[in-house]
């Protein structure tokens, strides 16, 4: 595939998107999205599913119901009505239907605890040991974050062969000679209540400067701007995904705050799947809004 056509194939897909994330809450229109693109339907529902490996329908439901999951834990006034309402369902009986689907349970049997146990059995998986992290010291900063632009490689599973996409990634850092970026992760997925195979992990290198780049084969997104609470951590792999477990399950019920739509990220000062001792030092933040 030419370069300039993949990429923008790869634009297409970004802004297909940011687009869901943006209007979640409404009935979105794939009509309205493919003649704002000016591309045909068809086409933006095959380059859609050659970069994220599902279709557009199957994107918005997962977002949807990803939402829906961290609301009916934190938002302790909503009905579940309200929360249906939302997340973009037509109907309760429609919400209801999709969710228990979805997570093999009632939303109210999730509200009343279900969410532990589903959760607890993903992060299993992929912890390397039973130890239990001890997080309640953590304060988080909250921060304005601005735009930023990254050049990317999109990795399909949450799992150790990441490595592998930063291994790639790190080599076309050198042989752009780049001194001076941010090492971040993008999550579009919250891992924590999404099957591993199905998270889609996005390594990325945001650069200061951007003149004298020899290679451009990779593509471009845009992390959106916004209020984030920001956690520093040091660890090894699998602290991560704890520290994640926490901040939705813990942290968030407490603060005061409710999550939005888009997504969190990781900004690495030490990268553990390309450190030589395994450890990483990284700042994980949480798209937050007052309530």
């Amino acid at each position: 595939m030419k370069k300039v056509t993949y990429e923008k194939r790869a634009r297409i897909a970004n802004d297909v998107m940011n687009y869901i994330y943006k209007y979640i809450d409404t009935n979105i229109n794939i009509d309205e999205l493919s003649l704002e693109l000016n591309i045909s339907k068809f086409h933006l529902h095959r380059i859609f599913k050659d970069e994220f490996g599902k279709n557009i329908y199957e994107s918005i439901k997962s977002i949807r119901l990803e939402k829906a999951a961290n609301l009916l834990i934190t938002n302790k006034f909503s009905t579940i009505t309200d929360i249906s309402k939302m997340t973009g369902y037509s109907s309760q009986t429609s919400f209801l239907r999709a969710f228990k689907q979805r997570f093999n349970m009632t939303p109210k049997e999730w509200k009343n605890g279900g969410y532990k146990d589903y959760s607890n059995k993903i992060v299993e998986k992929i912890s390397l040991s039973s130890d239990f992290l001890d997080f309640s010291n953590i304060e988080p900063t909250i921060v304005k974050m601005p735009e930023m632009k990254g050049y990317y490689i999109r990795h399909q599973g949450y799992d150790k062969s990441i490595k592998q996409t930063w291994a790639k990634l790190q080599t076309w850092i050198y042989t752009n000679d780049i001194k001076s970026y941010k090492q971040m992760a993008l999550h579009h997925d919250n891992p924590i209540i999404t099957p591993l195979d199905e998270c889609q992990y996005i390594a990325i290198a945001v650069l200061e400067d951007e003149e004298n780049l020899k290679d451009l084969s990779l593509p471009t997104l845009v992390i959106p701007k916004g209020i984030y609470a920001k956690f520093r951590l040091r660890g090894i792999y699998g602290d991560v995904i704890k520290l994640i477990q926490w901040v939705y399950h813990c942290w968030l019920i407490k603060s005061g705050y409710e999550t939005t739509t888009n997504p969190s990220y990781t900004i690495y000062e030490k990268n553990h799947f390309l450190s030589s001792d395994g450890e990483f030092l990284l700042d994980f933040y949480l798209p937050i809004k007052y309530v």
